[in-house]
């Protein structure tokens, strides 16, 4: 168990005037006490007192759970872990609940009275979450350095004929050989008009020169994500395509210049939209400026205008504006930061000037 990002886990609780709760995200189980399983259908939980040791609630049939540091309450698939929960929660009092939680147990909890109310609690462990270590960082800066490389190696596959299919089935194979376990989230590689729709699904389409190339991807390595997104050109760009592409590169920078302990989530959003909103593209930029990132790709805690929420140190996350115009082209560009105690720490190092390829 690590007891200091438990003492943050239940800290957050008690401001929410918590006693209780009971975890069952399998990513956030193991970001407490080490432990990992997938469950999928079957019910693992970690219940979390204000005081003394967790409890672990898992299947027999699960990998052996002790020397995590919690009570284990180990059952059959004949057991109901219903009852086991309810005997160990305070009934006189709320119970914190997370967002994994299914309503085919969460159901049954109310009606067994297992506490006196129920809460949605995610938040305590999220924003806990959102704060990383010192260990963390690095492991951030280890992934963001090895999607570096794969960029390098992405832009080397670009040649007449190849598919949009074919890169990003390779991509695995040179994170493998990079030292990553694999991707964070499935590969978005787009030629041409594909690039206007932000989330493409590479498909069959065949590379023709002049293209605008556009690559999203990122790895997980040591179980932290990267995330990065750079376009490129294949034929010198009209004077529209690099109007484009300055703007997107302007908001970009724009918006990672500001980032320090303070500002908020919204403001970083507005620096970058205002951006392209004062060159005529506003309604092109279709979605938030970002998400934090870190066990998992898309972490709780958006950069957008309605989060009002001041940044910490410690809090990483994405920067990514994009113009997306259909039938003509898209461009994003993307990194990953870190926030300091005076700035931030940028984590992608390839650049971002505009290039033919």
């Amino acid at each position: 168990m690590d007891e200091r990002r438990l003492a943050r886990v239940r800290e957050n609780l008690s401001k929410r005037d918590l006693a209780q709760m009971l975890v069952v995200d399998p990513i956030s189980i193991k970001w407490l006490c080490g432990y990992y399983t997938e469950p999928y259908e079957r019910f693992l939980a970690l219940y979390v007192p204000a005081q003394g040791a967790p409890t672990l609630f898992a299947n027999q049939l699960f990998p052996d759970p002790s020397g995590c540091g919690a009570r284990i309450v180990s059952f059959s698939d004949t057991d109901d872990p219903v009852a086991f929960v309810t005997e160990t929660c305070t009934r006189e009092q709320p119970l914190g609940v997370d967002k994994a939680l299914m309503a085919r147990w969460l159901v049954p909890l109310m009606e067994s009275g297992a506490a006196s109310g129920f809460v949605l609690a995610s938040d305590a462990v999220d924003g806990a979450r959102s704060i990383k270590d010192a260990r963390e960082q690095d492991l951030m800066r280890a992934a963001s350095a090895t999607n570096d490389q794969a960029m390098a190696w992405l832009v080397k596959q670009i040649a007449p004929g190849v598919t949009e299919r074919t890169i990003a089935d390779a991509l695995l194979g040179e994170y493998r050989r990079l030292g990553a376990e694999g991707h964070s989230f499935s590969p978005i590689v787009s030629f041409g008009d594909h690039g206007a729709d932000p989330h493409h699904e590479p498909d069959d389409t065949a590379f023709v020169p002049g293209d605008v190339v556009l690559f999203d991807v990122g790895c997980r390595q040591e179980d932290y994500c990267s995330d990065m997104t750079r376009t490129f050109f294949t034929a010198e760009p009209t004077d529209h395509q690099r109007a484009v592409y300055e703007t997107v590169r302007r908001a970009n920078e724009a918006a990672e210049k500001i980032v320090r302990p303070g500002v908020t989530f919204a403001e970083i959003d507005l620096t970058a939209r205002r951006t392209i909103e004062d060159a005529g593209w506003g309604p092109y930029f279709t979605h938030r400026l970002g998400h934090q990132i870190g066990l998992v790709d898309h972490e709780p805690g958006d950069v957008s205008a309605s989060h009002d929420e001041p940044v910490q140190p410690g809090q990483c996350f994405s920067i990514e504006p994009g113009i997306y115009l259909p039938g003509d082209m898209g461009v994003r560009i993307e990194d990953l930061l870190i926030v300091t105690e005076t700035g931030c720490e940028i984590l992608n190092h390839y650049p971002h000037d505009l290039v033919v390829l």
